[in-house]
C-alpha cells in the first residue's frame, strides 16, 4: 500500500499549529512566572512597579490569540482526518508529534535535574523556585501525555474525552488571564502605579538636586523655581499626574519636607533608591538611604543634609 502524500495543505496546517502551540505554551509558563515573581518578589532585587510593562500583557495577548488559533487548526486536522484516516499517517504528523514529545521529556528532565541540582548545592528552596519546578513540570508532563495518547490514536477512540481536554484547558487559560488582575491589578491600577514610582523618581531627582544647591551655596533654595539652571540643572520635575509642582518647605537651616500625592500605598517590596549628587562625600563615609515608603494621598518626606555627608563644595 502506497504510503499517503503530504499536501501544502497538510503541512501548513501542521506548521501553524504547532507554532502557535509552542508559542502559547511558552507564553503560558511566562505569565505564571510573572505571577510568581510579582506575588513573591526576590528581596535582593527591585520588582518594576509596572508589571504590564514587563511582558505580562504580551503574553496575555499571546495566549488569547495563540491558543484559539491552535484549537481549530487541530480542529480542521482531525475533521480531515476523520474524513480520510490515511491523514492520520503522513510524515508531517508523525514528526510534530514526536517532535513535540521529545521537546517535553528534554523539558521535564532539565526541570528535574535543576531541582536536584539545587538540592545537591545546598540552596535553599524558595517558595518562587518551587512554584516554578513545578509549573514547567505539570506543563510539560500534560503535553507529553497527551501528545503520546494522540500519537496512539487515544483521542480517536475518544472524542469525547478530548473535547473535554480541550474545554478543560481553554477554562485553565481564561482563569489564569483573569487571575492575573486579582494577582498584579487591572491595568488602569497599574497605570496609577506607574504615576507613583514617576512621583518618587522625581522627588529623588529634586532631593539631589537640594544637596548640590546647599553644598554650593550654604542655604536651601526659597522654592523649587530656584534649583532651575542651564547649566546645572534641568528643569524641576512637576507632577505627572497632575501637572502642578511638588510641595516644598523648610523647615530649618538643613533640613526640609517634599509631598506628594499618590494613588495608592507604595508595596513592601519597594527598595528605597538613592540618587548620588554631584557632590564629594569624604572617603571611608557611607551615604545613608532614604526611605521613600509611602501610604495613599498626601505624603511629605522629611529630609534633613548632613554635612559630614555633604560638606560645602570649595571655591
Amino acid at each position: 500500500m502506497d504510503k499517503p502524500k503530504t499536501t501544502a495543505k497538510d503541512f501548513f496546517l501542521w506548521a501553524g499549529a504547532m507554532v502557535a502551540f509552542y508559542w502559547s505554551v511558552i507564553a503560558y509558563i511566562y505569565l505564571v512566572f510573572d505571577y510568581i515573581n510579582y506575588a513573591f518578589p526576590n528581596a535582593l532585587s527591585y520588582y518594576p512597579v509596572d508589571p504590564y510593562q514587563s511582558g505580562i500583557s504580551y503574553e496575555m495577548a499571546s495566549i488569547i490569540v495563540l491558543l484559539p488559533i491552535y484549537m481549530l487548526l487541530m480542529w480542521l486536522i482531525r475533521r480531515d482526518i476523520s474524513h480520510d484516516e490515511s491523514r492520520a499517517d503522513i510524515w508531517v504528523r508523525r514528526w510534530a508529534l514526536i517532535l513535540t514529545l521529545f521537546v517535553a521529556g528534554i523539558t521535564i528532565a532539565v526541570d528535574l535535574i535543576t531541582l536536584l541540582t539545587t538540592f545537591l548545592n545546598g540552596e535553599t528552596f524558595t517558595t518562587a523556585f518551587l512554584l516554578k519546578v513545578l509549573v514547567v513540570f505539570l506543563i510539560a508532563a500534560g503535553v507529553f501525555m497527551h501528545f503520546i495518547a494522540d500519537l496512539r490514536g487515544y483521542w480517536t477512540d475518544f472524542p469525547l474525552r478530548k473535547r473535554y481536554v480541550g474545554i478543560g484547558v481553554g477554562v485553565l487559560a481564561i482563569v489564569t488571564i483573569v487571575a492575573g488582575f486579582f494577582i498584579v491589578g487591572t491595568p488602569a491600577q497599574a497605570r496609577l502605579a506607574r504615576f507613583d514610582a514617576q512621583k518618587v523618581n522625581d522627588l529623588q531627582n529634586i532631593q539631589s538636586q537640594m544637596i548640590t544647591y546647599w553644598q554650593a551655596k550654604q542655604k536651601l533654595p526659597a522654592t523649587l523655581t530656584d534649583l532651575n539652571s542651564s547649566l546645572s540643572y534641568g528643569p524641576v520635575p512637576v507632577d505627572p499626574q497632575s501637572g502642578n509642582p511638588y510641595e516644598y518647605k523648610t523647615t530649618g537651616a538643613l533640613s526640609f519636607k517634599l509631598c506628594a500625592t499618590f494613588n495608592a500605598e507604595s508595596r513592601g517590596t519597594d527598595q528605597p533608591v538613592y540618587t548620588e549628587p554631584i557632590a564629594v562625600s569624604p572617603v571611608g563615609k557611607s551615604i545613608p538611604q532614604d526611605n521613600w515608603q509611602h501610604t495613599s494621598g498626601n505624603v511629605c518626606f522629611d529630609r534633613t543634609i548632613d554635612p559630614a555627608f555633604y560638606p560645602p563644595l570649595t571655591k
